[in-house]
């Protein structure tokens, strides 16, 4: 047992970067030392021979005194759960490390050279599911000397206006240093020598290409000097096949324009920890063999680059065209180099009347990279002045095409000749637009075939506009600019520092006991059949599979355990899984129900509990008598281990053996926000199904893939309503029929959706009229009567009702009006951007739960406190802290100073604490505090037990208020957020440092409503098996400008000490980005629509969720660039 847990297993593909370490390695050619960092889930051991490695137990830890990052990232409240946390800090250390390096002048004391720019990058790909990026931004930036005070929104080390001076033989593995080498042992490789044979240079393959079974032998070709040079001539850049994506970016830096821009686009693949290990002539192979997608080899092929290949002892120079097209490479040839052309050279280019445009162009779900693009092109021209009219000719052109579902990139040789000789005008271009769209075709099996051909149109465009029509619109660039309206106040926990050094321990951090096995499930690959039986593959038996368990097995009941292997390895079992075909019968079996529209049709619904059954508020009736207008039968489409004590019940029933025999143990749970309170019961299940028949501990650590299949989905609802309304917009009457596919909730169920809904009906009146949206919900905002009316007893007291309040002020404090009338005047003078805003309240019922809790003050007066909610990273343990200070403070001996410090959370133990109930809904921490108060009281005053005090809940309603605006590319669909701001109302916050993070819900919600979109197949199978498929938000998705106010209002009595939950509301509030890219597009339809020459108002749509960058670009126009062409022509 090392100590060191660190290297958190996360997707284990590189996607997530919870392993990072940082690899330091020699450089004999620059005789330096290079420091960069990798994902250790994709690095071979055997590959850092001769490396150093440094962890996050290498930065600090609790013995040897923390690192200024560790510090940092405790200081700025940037940890939640901190399962990511360490991966995150290590790659902020890299860029700490090699901003030492440079000549910059030393920086003032608390600094280093990272400058603001490189700050905002370093964490580029590494994911966080909880705090919403911005205060680990912050972090980062608070390093950087040229960072401005202000732009640091709340921490707790400045206050606003502080200023800055406060062995490898043994092992199946080769190194060759020579081609010649190389050459031999291919030859060995050839003649049977080995017959699982892997030929690397940074294993990142393996991130996108999953290895089902292992390899006998590597063979590293990072030692081979002809391999790993940069050498730049006359003619161009020579860049050896192993020289890592990141040494080939910042060689291409240092020359000319076409280079940089080159380099600036090779740091959209992939994430900087990635780019570190993969290879240059890796990422050709894998296009060429494998025809990966990424950008690449579109960039390369623009440009005319050429390709050295060696086939035994004959070598050949291609070009990239040439490489790409030829059958698939065997493992026998080898890609020695690239050469980069310098086109300013060859072609003479910067003299004389001739001009050279080039530009490289991608649309991906994100914009600074880490994203398969749904298409990418390099355009190139060379144009010169016509001599009989002011136009421009085009002499010679190149522009590629990659990533739109073919093999690989190609040129579209068709375009060039035709614009080749040709004076561009509106009338060529519009030609060559139309020719290009027959040129670029998707394969038919291609996912949004028809975007993907409109993007081809959109980059040509683009590359010629600013020469037929005068002017151009250019990106606006990337940046954050973030600030909080609050006073600083100390992150009382010590959890975020032991999270950020590496030391804190998750479930799979336990050492193993000895004889243990791993567990692995076979999922179904059909919606519904009987499984006949199970065919094993004799690989699959032979590599230590010891078992395999299903329903026959159980000696209780049968509660959907899923059947799996158990194995010696985690690996041995995952591939068992992997191999293994399930035969199924499907005969008399009705056809499967995998919609809400076939269940509707074949009337499939399950029976509302009552408790569920939804209640009238008002009279309908009368509502829609007495309205001026009505909107009927309208329809929105809507696609979409926390509970110890549940999962001790459901062993119980599985095993039929009594609960004092299953003892469950949560300690602390890491990316547990949405929706998965209950889904660690059907591993933990299974898992304990296999330790009771095979008499030994069983363990298991879902892959990806598997956790995606099995957990992954949402709820898609069909929402039919009526509703009734005045002139003005004010809402008289509202019903609701709402269908719902059962399934996963995101977080906050039916909340999230429920808040949609209400922004759609609201946006459906106003169309009626015209009228503005914001006008609308300012008429149909909640009244004190009103919020006492629709949640009788849970409204609170009218003096503490600050929606309306909150909703002026906002307004005022974020110049609403005032950036309402600029975004009209930007819509009017931008062709191809539009914004939108939007200003969204929330209102949120939570309800208080019993939870139980202990407290034990112990001999030397330290203190142990147990509760029955979980620690995900909400801050319950802070909280509870708190709490149990505060009230055995009332005892007041002496020797309490730092009180905090004598005080520890035991972690759930459901034989220890029973009933400890659900961790869910946003109020545990709340309840928990409560339990521990009333423990406190107890110990404190000797008064009798007062156990009927624990059920004497009551719910409350929370309220907060966002503006938001955004920005659509409609010629890539693209939506950018430039600023959010919130203002929240937490009652007396418990904890503002924790509160503020838990608003990064808000972040969460952004990926709901934009980004995640989970995919199926004919047969209901979720698509998506990890982080290439699967977008969640990363830093560079959050607002530009994100501005968050926690409003500290009145007192409660009937409230904790006055607080109000904060977990899932501001979730709720990412709703504002939908709706604001809804106005954004409206814009655009009504341009639209000008250009056509239609004078028809612009008819109701709705806008899908997600609100992808193919369904925006959907809705602004799939043609768009050729009805605005058109229109010039008319």
């Amino acid at each position: 047992m090392s100590g060191c847990y660190s290297k958190a297993q996360g997707f284990k593909h590189g996607g997530c970067g919870a392993c990072v370490l940082l690899l330091s390695k020699y450089n004999p050619v620059l005789d330096q030392v290079d420091d960069f960092t990798v994902s250790s889930c994709l690095t071979l051991l055997c590959s850092i021979n001769g490396c150093s490695i440094t962890t996050i137990e290498g930065l600090g830890n609790t013995k040897d005194g923390f690192h200024p990052i560790h510090e940092r990232f405790f200081g700025f409240h940037a940890s939640q759960c901190g399962f990511c946390t360490p991966g995150m800090c290590m790659s902020l250390f890299s860029a700490l490390v090699n901003a030492e390096k440079t000549p910059r002048p030393m920086p003032p004391s608390g600094f280093s050279k990272l400058e603001v720019s490189e700050a905002e990058r370093a964490i580029v790909g590494n994911l966080c599911r909880c705090i919403g990026y911005r205060p680990i931004a912050d972090v980062c930036k608070s390093f950087a000397a040229d960072i401005d005070m202000e732009d640091l929104g709340f921490n707790s080390f400045w206050r606003k206006g502080d200023s800055k001076e406060v062995k490898i033989n043994s092992l199946p593995f080769y190194s060759p240093v020579s081609i010649e080498e190389l050459q031999r042992l291919l030859g060995f490789v050839e003649g049977g020598y080995g017959s699982r044979v892997k030929v690397v240079v940074g294993n990142t393959d393996m991130s996108y290409y999953k290895e089902l079974e292992s390899f006998d032998k590597y063979i590293d070709l990072r030692c081979i000097p002809e391999l790993s040079m940069i050498r730049r001539d006359d003619t161009g850049m020579i860049i050896g096949a192993t020289v890592t994506i990141s040494k080939a970016i910042e060689a291409l830096r240092e020359g000319n324009i076409v280079w940089k821009k080159i380099s600036n686009h090779m740091e959209k693949v992939a994430s900087g920890f990635v780019r570190n290990s993969a290879s240059l002539g890796g990422n050709l192979v894998m296009a060429q063999r494998n025809h990966f997608l990424y950008d690449i080899a579109t960039v390369l092929l623009a440009i005319g680059s050429l390709v050295n290949l060696m086939y035994g002892l004959k070598s050949e120079e291609i070009t990239m065209e040439e490489f790409l097209r030829r059958p698939e490479l065997d493992l026998k040839s080898i890609l020695v180099s690239v050469k980069i052309p310098d086109w300013d050279r060859i072609m003479s280019i910067s003299s004389g009347t001739k001009m050279k445009l080039f530009e490289t162009y991608r649309a991906a779900p994100r914009p600074l990279g880490n994203a398969l693009p749904y298409l990418n092109s390099a355009l190139m021209a060379k144009i010169s002045r016509c001599a009989s009219s002011n136009g421009m000719v085009v002499s010679d052109c190149r522009f590629a095409f990659g990533a739109y579902g073919i093999k690989h990139a190609i040129r579209a040789t068709k375009v060039e000749e035709f614009l080749t000789g040709k004076v561009l005008s509106v009338d060529v271009l519009n030609e060559a637009v139309k020719l290009l769209r027959s040129i670029v075709v998707s394969d038919d099996d291609t996912s949004y075939p028809a975007y993907r051909s409109s993007l081809t149109a959109d980059f040509l465009f683009e590359f010629f506009s600013h020469l037929v029509e005068g002017n151009a619109e250019s990106p606006n660039g990337y940046g954050n600019g973030y600030s909080t309206l609050m006073s600083p106040a100390r992150h009382l926990d010590h959890g975020a520092i032991i999270q950020a050094s590496g030391e804190a321990v998750y479930v799979d951090d336990i050492p193993s006991p000895t004889n243990f096995l791993h567990g692995a499930f076979i999922f179904s690959t059909k919606p519904l059949a009987r499984v006949k039986g199970i065919i094993l593959k004799p690989k699959s038996v032979a590599d230590g599979v010891n078992a395999v368990i299903s329903f026959k097995d159980i000696p209780g009941e049968n509660l959907g355990i899923k059947t799996g292997f158990v194995a010696d390895t985690q690996k041995h079992a995952d591939m068992a899984a992997d191999l293994a075909v399930v035969d199924y019968d499907m005969e008399n079996l009705e056809p499967s129900i995998l919609s809400v529209e076939e269940a509707v049709k074949k009337s499939s619904f399950f029976e509302v509990p009552s408790s569920f059954q939804p209640k009238q508020v008002g009279d309908f009736s009368k509502g829609m008598a007495e309205a001026d207008h009505k909107i009927l039968s309208a329809e929105i489409k809507l696609g979409s281990i926390q509970a110890p004590e549940y999962t001790q019940s459901t062993i119980t029933r599985c095993l039929r053996i009594p609960e004092h025999n299953i003892r469950v143990i949560t300690r602390r749970v890491g990316g547990g926000f949405g929706g998965k309170a209950m889904k660690a019961i059907p591993v933990a299940t299974a898992c304990a199904l296999a330790a009771y028949n095979l008499r030994c501990p069983v363990r298991m650590y879902m892959n990806q893939k598997t956790d995606m299949k099995t957990t992954g989905g949402r709820h898609p609802m069909e929402v039919t309503y009526s509703v009734g309304f005045k002139e003005d917009g004010k809402i008289t009457a509202l019903h609701l029929d709402i269908l719902i596919n059962a399934g996963i909730a995101m977080r906050g169920p039916e909340e999230v959706q429920g808040t949609f809904i209400s922004e759609a009906v609201i946006e459906h009146v106003a169309s009626v009229f015209y009228m503005d949206v914001d006008s609308v919900s300012s008429k149909n905002l909640h009244t004190f009567n009103s919020l006492d009316f629709f949640y009788k007893g849970a409204a609170g007291e009218l003096k503490e009702y600050t929606l309306p309040s909150i909703w002026n002020k906002l307004a005022a404090s974020s110049s609403f009006k005032e950036r309402t009338d600029m975004i009209k005047q930007f819509n009017m003078c931008n062709k191809w951007r539009k914004r939108g805003i939007s200003r969204v309240p929330i209102v949120h019922e939570v309800l208080l739960r019993s939870n139980p809790g202990k407290v034990s003050i112990l001999g030397d007066g330290s203190v142990a406190v147990e509760v029955g909610g979980i620690e995900l990273g909400q801050g319950l343990w802070t909280k509870v802290k708190q709490m149990t200070a505060f009230s055995l403070s009332a005892i007041k001996c002496d020797g309490m100073g730092d009180f905090l410090e004598k005080i520890r959370i035991i972690q759930a133990d459901t034989l220890s604490l029973i009933q400890g109930g659900l961790t869910a809904g946003s109020t545990t921490s709340e309840c928990s505090c409560e339990a521990v108060g009333i423990c406190c009281n107890i110990l404190v005053e000797r008064l009798t037990p007062i156990k009927e005090k624990l059920q004497e809940k009551m719910g409350s309603v929370e309220w907060g208020i966002l503006i938001l605006e955004v920005e659509v590319n409609i010629l890539t669909g693209q939506t950018t957020i430039l600023q959010s701001d919130i203002i929240y109302d937490c009652g007396q916050s418990l904890n503002p440092a924790v509160d503020l993070g838990q608003i990064g819900a808000f972040v969460q919600g952004i990926g709901f409503f934009m980004l995640e979109e989970y995919l199926s197949n004919s047969n209901g199978l979720v698509i998506p098996e990890g982080t290439w498929t699967y977008k969640i938000p990363t830093v560079d998705t959050i607002p530009r400008q994100f501005n968050v106010e926690i409003m500290n209002s009145g007192h409660h009595k009937k409230r904790l000490l006055s607080s109000k939950a904060s977990g899932e509301p501001p979730l709720l509030l990412a709703v504002s980005v939908h709706c604001a890219t809804r106005a954004a597009i409206k814009e655009a339809r009504k341009q639209l629509l000008h250009w056509k020459g239609l004078n028809e108002s612009e008819s109701t749509f709705q806008l899908e969720v997600p609100a992808t960058m193919p369904v925006v670009k959907k809705l602004c126009g799939l043609e768009n660039v050729e009805i605005y062409l058109q229109s010039l022509l008319s």
